[in-house]
């Protein structure tokens, strides 16, 4: 396998990286890239609301881990719900429907994707993070688009949360 890395190493303190405002709730800190890896992997560390929730979904072309940086987030993976706190992980290998729940408020997680190919979604349903550090409105539309267009995501129905409500 051919690789393209643009960097022979990544080194990125606390803070540092783009940060991004993604469309399903959260600040995205990019962390490597699709492109800084050479296609091997995509992470970013999401600070998200207290609340947030991700409709059910899996992702085709890669597997996604979350590690629990802190607070806690409910994964309902397969069928199962499981919590997660801090120092815990949850491991959506691609296919996989999963959601989840955040529990806690400044829930942060470490989200890594194996290969970097989900990088086009989440650039496609995020956008630059505003002067202010604010981030805009939850806007699953523009998460199903990007979805759409380049592929990394597949939504599967809403949110599987019993006291979800829409």
């Amino acid at each position: 396998m051919e690789t393209n890395r643009t960097t022979s190493a990544i080194v990125r303190l606390p803070g540092e990286g783009a940060r991004r405002w993604f469309f399903g709730g959260g600040i995205h800190t990019w962390k490597a890239t699709e492109d800084e890896t050479g296609g091997a992997f995509l992470l970013f560390e999401d600070e998200m609301a207290l609340n947030k929730v991700t409709p059910l979904h899996s992702h085709p072309e890669s597997d996604e881990t979350m590690y629990v940086l802190a607070g806690e987030i409910l994964m309902h993976m397969d069928g199962t719900e499981h919590r997660v706190p801090a120092g815990g992980v949850a491991i959506a290998l691609r296919g996989v429907p999963h959601a989840f729940k955040v529990l806690q408020d400044g829930t942060r997680v470490l989200c890594l994707h194996t290969p970097g190919s989900a990088q086009a979604f989440y650039d496609g349903a995020s956008e630059p993070l505003g002067p202010d550090g604010e981030g805009g409105d939850v806007d699953f539309d523009r998460i199903r688009d990007s979805g759409k267009v380049n592929g990394g995501i597949q939504i599967m129905g809403p949110p599987p949360f019993t006291d979800y409500e829409s």
